[in-house]
């Protein structure tokens, strides 16, 4: 198999597998398509795009999946591990990338490939295996009903492994799948896994990554790390309390989801929080593969070292079903990473069971406040028995069935994450736009500069569809190139953090929100922005990894080109118009009676976010995918204007 590629950094080949046939081969794939898509979750994009037909379902046999790395993974860039995997969704039915910290991606960057892409469906469990020049399908009836870390064990040692587990083998809509204890989480693309029968990858390889100038990325990468280590966020908050330090700030800015998100604070808020976890629980931190911030928290359970929970879990399982017990969520987190659910889909779901319970639309059992049916819940929903066969579908399709579409907490049929929009709009206008449904993460992370990092107005509209038009690209890229998105952080400067009170950091808050109409400018005419900035490392270490210059404009029009890719996907697989959407509990309810600043303003922000975008009623036009470069696809499949 020839090397499809030239330019350094990357592998230079697409791995394509096909489950039916058992075959594979190489997918074309040249430098110019390397430059056009950067790498990991545009690239899946871009693949996908030259694929994906109207009407086509998770479950069908031609569905892909894409795992897919950057450029910068593997070339000792810190926090540079990532890997994703993409797919048509079976808990959205749109379009998921799922992005993931496990060692998978550098052992199959280290194998010769930057991408695998999964075709087919076996006739029975099946591993595939990858090494240098050649792809393995092995048998895995013995792994078949293993959970994850005991099927991980099962496996060889020293290879790159993704695995899934019974939820997985199920087609839970929320199945994961994990690299070591990381999480491909969002969008159930372990439950494509097991509709194809397979229950492992495995990788090995003995390639070294070939950069342009090793020097200068070694130089560069010195100061990144102390740039990391030394910033109020990735250097300090992050390593001492976690994701979960966040829950005392969150609760402070009424931004923590209670009661199936009715409020924004909990009472119980200290019982669940950074701070007693890291008092009475914490064994030691712990990283994905060339982390510099050791966010990840390591606990014991039954005796056992094992993942500790994050934000989401601890304020999802927590505050959100009326539960103060830390020693309980630690349990369930554990529990469901065993089986390989999504944490945050499953905790929706619960969440939104006992409303209907409460509001006598579903007598599941599922009561706020009661938690000694949730080990039970969690396997009987990942083996689809009782209850569990409803709450295995989502939050969507339970309301479909039940009823409570005001109070169903999801947007596009993904679960919210755990942050209250109504205490941070600009945040819900994210969730509402976000390409793969209610994501946190491709909503672009609004929230923290709306009271978890900076203290811009988190009550209004103002200047936040630019914003998330900004955030959602320039976290588009900081994913493609490989990069944990905490490294976006630290992009931040530190004094904003540091000295709140301090007349510069006071002038740049003020001026936050009125800063839209500079951003546009931005994003319609990136080439403005010919240059590097220490503040974005990312283009430094893109540029000495490739040998092809990256300034900020290329790299935020990466983002852009992605951002539109994967909505213009998302139409051709059936998305309508205005679906960018939120339940009535957070647009048309008071989260403080009497305060109506506290709903989400999702039209009037929705409106400017669509003209910032260059789309009409959520769909891009044909003059905005000219100027995204984007080859227009078939009008039949494309309502275009």
């Amino acid at each position: 198999m020839a090397k499809n590629a030239k330019l350094l950094g990357y592998a230079g080949r697409i791995l394509f597998v096909d489950l039916t046939a058992k075959t594979f081969r190489d997918h074309p794939w040249t430098d110019a398509d390397y430059e056009r898509c950067l790498g990991g979750k545009i690239m899946a994009a871009d693949i996908l795009y030259k694929h994906i037909k109207p009407g086509m379902k998770a479950f069908d046999e031609d569905n892909w999946l894409v795992v897919t790395t950057g450029p910068l993974t593997g070339t000792g860039c810190p926090n540079s591990s990532r890997f994703n995997i993409s797919t048509v969704s079976p808990l959205t039915g749109i379009l998921t990338s799922s992005n993931c910290g496990g060692d998978f991606g550098l052992y199959l960057k280290r194998a010769g490939f930057d991408a695998l892409i999964i075709s087919g469906r076996a006739d029975k469990p099946t591993r595939i295996h990858i090494t240098d020049n050649n792809v393995e399908f092995i048998d895995a009836d013995d792994l078949w009903g293993m959970k994850v870390t005991e099927a991980q064990e099962a496996l060889p040692h020293n290879t790159g492994k993704m695995v899934i587990g019974p939820a997985g083998e199920n087609k839970v809509l929320y199945a994961c799948v994990f690299s070591n204890e990381r999480t491909a989480g969002r969008g159930g693309v372990g439950a494509v896994f097991g509709d194809k029968m397979l229950k492992a990858v495995t990788a090995f390889g003995t390639r070294k990554i070939q950069v342009a100038d090793r020097e200068k990325l070694n130089e560069l990468n010195k100061k990144w790390v102390h740039i990391l280590k030394n910033h109020p966020l990735t250097g300090r908050q992050l390593p001492a309390l976690g994701t979960a330090g966040l829950i005392a700030p969150m609760q402070a800015h009424s931004i923590l989801a209670t009661k199936n998100f009715t409020y924004g604070k909990f009472d119980g808020f200290e019982k669940i929080s950074g701070e007693e976890l890291a008092e009475k629980y914490l064994i030691r931190n712990a990283a994905c593969t060339s982390c510099v911030i050791h966010c990840a928290r390591v606990v014991e359970v039954d005796g056992k070292a094992v993942k500790g929970p994050e934000l989401e879990v601890l304020g999802l399982l927590g505050a959100n079903i009326m539960n103060d017990s830390l020693e309980n969520i630690i349990r369930w987190n554990y529990e469901l990473d065993e089986y390989g659910m999504d944490t945050i889909s499953f905790a929706g779901s619960v969440a939104f069971a006992m409303e209907l319970h409460e509001k006598g639309l579903w007598d599941s059992g599922l009561k706020f406040g009661k938690t000694e049916n949730i080990t039970h819940i969690i396997e009987e929903t990942a083996m689809r028995h009782g209850i569990g066969a409803f709450l295995a579908d989502g939050t969507r399709k339970m309301s479909e069935r039940f009823g409570g579409e005001e109070f169903a907490i999801h947007a596009k049929g993904m679960e919210l994450a755990a942050y209250e929009p109504r205490g941070a709009v600009g945040h819900g206008l994210g969730y509402a736009t976000s390409n793969r449904g209610g994501c946190h993460l491709n909503a672009g992370y609004l929230v923290v500069v709306e009271g978890l990092g900076l203290d811009v107005d988190p009550l209004t509209p103002s200047g936040k569809a630019a914003l998330a038009v900004m955030f959602q690209d320039l976290m588009e890229s900081v994913s493609a190139a490989g990069c944990c998105l905490f490294t976006s952080y630290a992009i931040l400067p530190g004094f904003l953090i540091d000295k709140p009170n301090w007349w510069l950091t006071r002038a740049v808050l003020t001026a936050f929100p009125h800063v839209g109409p500079v951003i546009n400018i931005l994003t319609k005419h990136p080439g403005i922005a010919q240059l590097q900035l220490p503040l974005i490392p990312h283009t430094y270490a893109i540029t000495h990894a490739t040998g092809s210059k990256c300034t900020v404009a290329k790299f935020l029009q990466w983002g852009v080109y992605g951002y539109n890719l994967e909505r213009v996907i998302n139409i051709i697989l059936g998305q309508k118009a205005n679906a960018d959407t939120l339940p009535k509990k957070l647009t048309d309810v008071e989260q403080k009676p009497g305060l109506p600043k506290t709903k989400v303003p999702l039209g009037v922000m929705r409106d400017q976010y669509y003209k910032a975008r260059g789309w009409e009623n959520g769909i891009p036009t044909r003059k905005q995918l000219k100027h995204c470069k984007i080859d227009p696809p078939k009008k039949a499949w494309y309502p275009y204007k």
